[in-house]
């Protein structure tokens, strides 16, 4: 289902809650406890609202990461916004785990950093960086990031996946070989990648990351957006198959192609495929 789709029909549903809290005299705002874990949560926001309907964001995801994470590791989380899958790797890596996040924009990390407050043990074990992974640590930063996606009728939303930009003034060029040669403590096992189109530039500056530790991947495709930010499917496979890397879909475990003709051929425009992308 194409993510235009899919904010649509949480915005139907709601429509319909906001209005039943409303008699109630309740606003968007709530914090929520979902599977032990407490989220002050905005209604109004498409992955806000999908947490407080029993965490439902990203579903199949989450599921991955549950197997996928070993307790004790370094997991990195990229593009965690406000931690909805943050929160839930703290409590997988557990108390001798590690990860670290890393969030661009003002909007996400002010409210990540509000979740991690709600949780005092899992924030122990998470180490939140508000800076954009690119190729090096001068890169200019972008002034806006996709971030957010309201649920509430706005002008100026993204024509086909519906979010809205969201400002990086205070947000600092990384290149994530550097931050893990300098805070890493052990390597990384884990790779969380959801960065909406700028998965090649946090690719850039992880050539050591690739070449050398190899973790495992668990990311979203979506050539669409790649295009967008003046990349290609082409050019992020480029980073993994000579790496000795494999893709594979997240729900089925098939293994997809290696091919950029052939994954673009499985996703049409305005849609995404969720993979893991591991060594063998």
């Amino acid at each position: 289902m194409k993510t235009a789709h899919k904010i649509g029909l949480a915005r139907m549903i709601y429509h319909a809650v906001h209005a039943g809290r409303t008699l109630l005299g309740r606003t968007d705002r709530q914090v929520v406890v979902r599977d032990g874990i407490s989220y002050d949560l905005d209604l109004s926001q498409g992955i806000d609202f999908a947490i407080y309907l029993g965490g439902i964001f990203e579903r199949s995801t989450a599921v991955a990461l549950s197997k996928l994470t070993e307790p004790s590791s370094l997991v990195l989380d990229i593009g965690a916004n406000i931690g909805a899958h943050t929160l839930r790797l703290a409590k997988l890596v557990g108390p001798n785990g590690r990860v670290i996040a890393f969030e661009p924009t003002e909007f996400a990390f002010r409210k990540l950093r509000r979740n991690l407050d709600l949780n005092p043990t899992l924030a122990s074990r998470v180490e939140a960086l508000h800076c954009f992974l690119t190729a090096n640590d001068a890169t200019p930063v972008p002034n806006a990031i996709y971030s957010s996606w309201p649920l509430a009728a706005e002008a100026g939303l993204h024509a086909k996946h519906l979010g809205r930009e969201m400002q990086t003034e205070s947000a600092e060029a990384r290149s994530l070989d550097n931050v893990l040669a300098q805070g890493a403590d052990r390597k990384v096992q884990l790779v969380k990648l959801d960065v909406d189109g700028f998965e090649c530039d946090v690719l850039q500056g992880a050539t050591s990351l690739l070449r050398d530790t190899r973790p495992i991947f668990v990311m979203e495709l979506a050539p669409y957006v790649l295009e967008e930010r003046g990349a290609s499917l082409d050019q992020l496979l480029s980073y993994f198959i000579p790496n000795g890397y494999s893709f594979y879909d997240e729900r089925t475990q098939k293994r997809l192609p290696s091919s950029a003709n052939e994954l673009q051929g499985m996703v049409s425009s305005g849609e995404s495929v969720n993979v893991i992308a591991r060594v063998g």
